[in-house]
């Protein structure tokens, strides 16, 4: 009996993000692996067109941002003088972590540099946007007693966890 994606089980697949006009956002051959139906760490959407599905399965899933990254939220963009940013982070793509006073942390980049002013957006680059999520599925295992415990998958050498 083939064994298919369902509550319980071990994932282990690649993937590979689509913007809306078919180009690579982001892709990995690394192997990564989850908790199906447990640990929430997949998109709803995408675990649930995974289910029913088996080895070497590949499904194609379109987020859009409230399924997905999210919209893009213009409040999350700050501008400034460049001299007022510290010199590590004066380049494009550059990534800084910020906490505010409750303690919760966001990641910023670097996104413009012009005219002595600095952007950084703390929108994830995919923010707003639809996209496709291809997944292959590499193998499919029943999760261990320890792993449900946890809620997350053991680690493994060759497939580290989807976080």
């Amino acid at each position: 009996m083939d064994k298919i994606v369902e509550p319980q089980k071990v994932v282990t697949f690649i993937y590979s993000i689509l913007d809306q006009d078919g180009k690579t956002l982001e892709q990995s051959d690394l192997p990564l692996s989850y908790l199906h139906g447990v640990d929430g760490k997949m998109y709803e959407r995408v675990e649930a067109a995974l289910t029913g599905k088996k080895i070497d399965d590949e499904v194609r899933v379109a987020l859009p941002p409230e399924d997905g990254f999210g919209p893009h939220d213009a409040e999350l963009i700050y501008n400034d003088a460049i001299e007022n940013v510290p010199p590590e982070f004066r380049r494009l793509g550059a990534e800084a972590e910020f906490e505010d006073e409750q303690g919760e942390k966001i990641t910023m980049f670097v996104t413009k540099i012009e005219n002595g002013r600095i952007t950084l957006d703390g929108n994830h680059p995919f923010a707003g946007m639809t996209v496709t999520f291809v997944i292959k599925i590499l193998n499919i295992r029943d999760a261990a007693v320890e792993e449900l415990d946890r809620g997350e998958v053991a680690e493994m050498e060759d497939a580290p966890n989807l976080h």
